[in-house]
């Protein structure tokens, strides 16, 4: 069965469309308004062999909040779609990647329970014009919606662009890993509950 899902998200802030194939090739097409997130979700997709697709018409003349953290809700409710009843999958998954002098390791659970541990103390506030703050509330949005733990621990770095890409490609790694088929799991949920 296709693991894909298209989800809109309309408020009075935003207007999101995602449409996901968890069994992609990481092809990805954004217009988010917000450069530097779009980058960010192109290593999600890439690195998470992810199809992604996502359009974002968001109040950007206040600032990038809402559009940040509804994108991050939004591909969060695609993802839990997607991923269905989970059997078969791995489940856990985790990933160490570098960039140059910056390492980031991400560590998930696609438990069925939303849990956020972010620890990354960006050198600076602004990457441009982003604000680094927004990377917390993109992903506890994505958390809380696909219902997933996930553990982000930013080692060491000395550039805020390098400790932002390590984190978002070892996202998309360690998602990957959760996603895979499990042959010796075949139609069985990877839980002594029988769910998640």
């Amino acid at each position: 069965m296709p693991r894909q899902a298209r989800v809109e998200r309309n408020t009075l802030e935003t207007r999101i469309t995602v449409s996901i194939d968890l069994d992609g090739t990481g092809r990805a097409s954004f217009e988010t308004g917000v450069p530097f997130l779009d980058h960010m979700l192109d290593q999600i997709a890439r690195h998470g062999l992810i199809d992604m697709e996502i359009h974002a018409k968001g109040d950007l003349h206040i600032d990038s909040h809402h559009t940040v953290e509804d994108i991050g809700i939004t591909l969060g409710q695609a993802l839990a779609s997607a991923v269905g009843d989970k059997k078969g999958i791995r489940r856990y998954g985790h990933a160490y990647v570098p960039l140059d002098e910056a390492l980031s390791r991400v560590v998930l659970d696609l438990s069925g329970r939303p849990g956020l541990t972010f620890n990354v103390d960006f050198v600076r506030g602004m990457i441009g014009s982003f604000d680094v703050d927004l990377f917390h509330e993109f992903f506890q949005g994505l958390v809380n919606h696909a219902q997933l733990t996930l553990h982000v621990d930013n080692l060491r770095g000395l550039n805020a662009h390098h400790q932002a890409e390590t984190v978002f490609k070892a996202f998309g790694r360690a998602l990957r890993m959760a996603l895979e088929p499990d042959e010796r799991m075949r139609d069985r949920v990877p839980s002594t509950k029988g769910s998640l």
